[in-house]
């Protein structure tokens, strides 16, 4: 039997520019809070995801597998990979719009196993805007921009103001985004 995938993203949208205060492809992008997990430094045993800005609307991201990332023996957990793709993607999404936005839905295929001590490559990109609705999908790749294909993910994130921080959360809103424009 075989499998077709459904379309993606799963309504019209529009590709809109990358918004003129987008970084330029290569620029290294620090974390949006210190002490998130996925990109903080501040956490110990978070993922310290990197990223830079790619080309044509896209980031570039890794994170190295350590024993703290583990599921099974040796082996990544599969909640953290999502998490390393739920951040590459809202990366990809807050500095290419420079809106704040959070996940409304995020989907992972699970390829191949991801041992600890490998390094994982995500590619995120921007597939479209629908309202506020934004539509991204993102590739990983074991040790090497071009290495063999372990995950795929895509996710829905819902463009928010930034008082959805303070009023759900604790933060100032300019400690968890401050390089996107309020």
């Amino acid at each position: 039997m075989s499998r077709v995938s459904p379309r993606w993203p799963p309504v019209e949208v529009v590709t809109p520019p990358p918004n003129p205060d987008a970084p330029a492809a290569g620029t290294k992008l620090g974390p949006h809070y210190a002490q998130c997990f996925g990109c903080g430094d501040e956490i110990e045993g978070g993922l310290r995801l990197r990223t830079e800005a790619g080309p044509d609307s896209t980031i570039m991201a890794q994170f190295t597998v350590t024993e703290a990332h583990q599921g099974a023996p040796g082996l990544a957990h599969g909640g953290l990979l999502a998490c390393a793709f739920d951040e590459a993607l809202g990366s990809t999404v807050g500095q290419m719009l420079r809106r704040p936005a959070v996940t409304g839905r995020l989907e992972t295929d699970f390829l191949r196993p991801v041992p600890i001590g490998s390094t994982l490559h995500i590619v995120g990109r921007l597939d479209g805007v629908a309202g506020r609705k934004v539509y991204a999908s993102a590739d990983g790749r074991l040790n090497a921009p071009d290495g063999q294909l372990a995950l795929r993910a895509r996710a829905l994130f819902v463009i928010v103001d930034f008082s959805h921080f303070t009023t759900h959360g604790t933060a100032d809103p300019r400690d968890v985004h401050p390089d996107v424009n309020p």
